[in-house]
């Protein structure tokens, strides 16, 4: 991609309107400082004293910060938070950011938070330690009054939004937000609308999803469609060309360090190698980062190619940053993507640069 095309793509951004319909989790950080460690003098136990707490949207609210990074215009979140304290701060973090609209995020009595609890030891010299986690989660199915609402938001904002990002992040089906009415909903807004962009990832495969855009790892590919334990990058294109010519969808399958590939509806192929690793990283968050980087590309008009480069860049930067669920901006992309083109940049790429970093 050259930074004429680049420039062209994210123009779009600032202008754009995306609903991203999942399971938003509240991801709280405690920080632990081991230099303070004590002992409890009622139970002999260690006690990890927390020196700082922070606090952000995890799950879909991942995708929704790095669409935020990258100036969305807009952002609809379609889910639910229980009435609870860990739904508070859920709200408040996602009021916090620019564009946010919370007209379809609903607080309800008869589900709890979805939350994420990550002990972090502070080490010094070294990148943060994550402890085991403290998880909290839904484990009955949610209720069909709860899913109407849902349904409802998904109706009202197909005809207005650019995009639409699925994400089914629950680990037990039919629990979270992204039941099969509310998926379904999302299917039937896809045929309505054929120039909406409507994308689905789904932690546990997308098997019983209807027809949209599939973006998955290989462990969500294995999970959708047969596949061998350790398969060569010829089949793992032979499945994702199968299920896009079924579909009559684009597929996107992410490969850790093979890049990814990507095959449009009529079964033409795309192949983006990862770009090399720069130190540490840490994986979390990546593929919420491809999420969100391929939706706002292709919706803006960008090549399947083209998506798969600005969505790999991200990624990149993303696994980089330690110790939290990272993002990338557009001045990120812009340095990765600059770096990587071969000829002069041409005018105006350096007086881009400086200009985005400003605001």
């Amino acid at each position: 991609m050259n930074l004429t095309r680049f420039k062209k793509i994210i123009s779009a951004y600032p202008k754009m309107r995306v609903a991203v319909i999942g399971d938003f989790c509240l991801d709280r950080y405690l920080e632990i400082d081991p230099s303070r460690s004590e002992t409890s003098i009622e139970t002999g136990l260690p006690v990890h004293n927390v020196v700082s707490v922070r606090a952000q949207p995890g799950g879909a609210g991942t995708i929704l910060n790095n669409l935020v990074a990258l100036g969305v215009s807009e952002i609809y979140p379609v889910g639910f938070c229980g009435d609870d304290g860990e739904g508070f701060e859920l709200r408040r973090a996602l009021s916090s950011l620019r564009g946010i609209r919370l007209d379809h995020f609903i607080t309800t009595k008869q589900r709890r938070t979805f939350t994420y609890c990550k002990p972090l030891l502070l080490l010094p010299n070294s990148p943060p330690e994550e402890l085991s986690r403290l998880d909290s989660k839904n484990w009955t199915e949610t209720p069909g009054e709860v899913q109407s609402r849902l349904m409802d938001g998904i109706k009202d904002l197909a005809g207005r939004v650019h995009a639409m990002i699925v994400l089914d992040q629950v680990d037990v089906p039919e629990t979270g937000v992204v039941t099969r009415m509310v998926r379904d909903t999302a299917g039937a807004a896809a045929r309505m609308y054929p120039t909406l962009t409507v994308v689905a990832d789904g932690r546990r495969g997308l098997a019983g999803f209807p027809p949209l855009l599939f973006k998955m790892n290989l462990a969500e590919l294995a999970r959708t469609v047969p596949l061998a334990a350790d398969p060569s990058v010829d089949s793992i294109i032979a499945e994702a060309t199968d299920l896009a010519l079924r579909n009559k969808r684009p597929v996107v399958i992410t490969m850790a360090d093979r890049g990814m590939i990507g095959v449009t509806a009529d079964g033409k192929l795309s192949h983006q190698p990862s770009l090399p690793l720069r130190g540490p990283i840490d994986v979390v968050g990546a593929g919420d980062a491809v999420t969100a980087n391929l939706t706002t590309a292709l919706a803006a008009g960008a090549t399947m190619p083209e998506a798969l480069e600005l969505a790999n860049a991200a990624a990149s930067k993303v696994i980089h940053q330690l110790g939290t669920t990272g993002t990338a901006t557009i001045v990120d992309l812009f340095g990765i993507v600059a770096a990587n083109v071969p000829a002069d940049p041409g005018p105006g790429g350096t007086e881009f640069l400086s200009r985005r970093s400003q605001q």
